[in-house]
């Protein structure tokens, strides 16, 4: 049986079982996203951020041929110190790693897969993956825009990663099916910008709203996810001249080391992050911590908007 293939924290499991909001947690940028300690101190801050607000943080990851849902301190710690030795694993990477016993940080794609399993509604990410620059002609498009249009979960995110072509990753995401909602902005967000020329068609005010929304589709049977784009702050936010300048050496050093696949989000926000003296970091800290709070508090409405009605 599938279940036999989750190891869920007895805490989580608990909380599932008694209908407890729990929001869970991509590990890919703790392993792949950030340097070490700031990566293990974000984490810790998120899942604060998130048990203040009376929800459950579950931290995914693939551990010793095991889904987890839910990790321990020294689990994270792991991940957080052990960086590029942690494999990457989208959905598709699931059964390989299994099967070996191998470890992996999930992805946006991965933690959807394994919320679902698991029976959660809610994940926070920074940003979602979807089709880089000039993906057009490379067809580089993120498995988190194929898992987010196949499975009935909500992913609270800063929009898409910056260093991705934001037009067609929207395009791909209205073909997909995938109803993306503006937390109290009508404009995409960019991840290190709370902004985009990119209008979107729907809004919502409140985390409750947002909860409201989902029980619709819930209602509906849809059976495709939901994206929910929440600026980062204005004050940590990157004028999108300064982050064109950063993004474009980013893409010319990947082109002169010829990196490409899985190594490429990662080697480029390293880069990023590297060459614009801490801005893109604290931008990136700030947009995460940000989407944990909203993350909490749609999971929190929801689950009180299920007990009251009952579906």
């Amino acid at each position: 049986m599938i279940n036999n293939l989750l190891s869920i924290h007895p805490k989580i499991k608990e909380a599932l079982l008694n209908n407890k909001p729990v929001v869970a947690l991509e590990s890919s940028f703790i392993a792949h996203g950030l340097p070490y300690p700031t990566n293990l101190e974000l984490c810790s801050d998120m899942v604060s951020i998130i048990k203040k607000r009376g929800v459950h943080p579950a931290v995914t990851a693939i551990i010793n041929g095991k889904i987890k849902i839910g990790l321990d301190d020294s689990e994270i710690e792991e991940l957080a110190s052990s960086g590029e030795k942690i494999f990457k694993a989208s959905a598709s990477d699931f059964g390989v790693l299994l099967a070996k016993g191998a470890k992996g940080a999930t992805t946006v794609a991965g933690t959807i897969y394994a919320a679902h399993m698991a029976g959660i509604k809610i994940i926070v990410t920074g940003g979602i993956g979807g089709v880089h620059r000039e993906g057009y002609r490379t067809l580089d498009i993120s498995q988190d825009l194929n898992v987010l249009s196949s499975l009935p979960v909500t992913v609270v995110s800063a929009g898409a990663k910056a260093i991705l072509d934001i037009k067609l990753t929207l395009e791909y995401i209205e073909t997909a099916g995938v109803a993306v909602i503006g937390y109290k902005t009508n404009y995409f967000p960019s991840f290190y910008s709370c902004t985009s020329p990119y209008l979107l068609n729907h809004r919502a005010e409140s985390a409750v709203e947002i909860a409201e929304i989902i029980q619709c589709y819930y209602r509906l049977k849809w059976k495709r996810g939901l994206l929910i784009a929440n600026p980062l702050p204005d004050h940590d936010s990157l004028s999108a001249e300064y982050l064109n300048n950063v993004i474009n050496k980013a893409l010319d050093k990947a082109k002169e080391l010829n990196i490409s696949g899985k190594s490429l989000t990662p080697f480029l926000l390293n880069y990023i992050v590297n060459i614009s003296e801490g801005k893109c970091l604290k931008a990136n800290l700030s947009l995460l911590k940000n989407n944990a709070v909203l993350a909490a508090d749609i999971s929190y409405s929801y689950h009180e908007l299920k007990s009251k009605n009952n579906f």
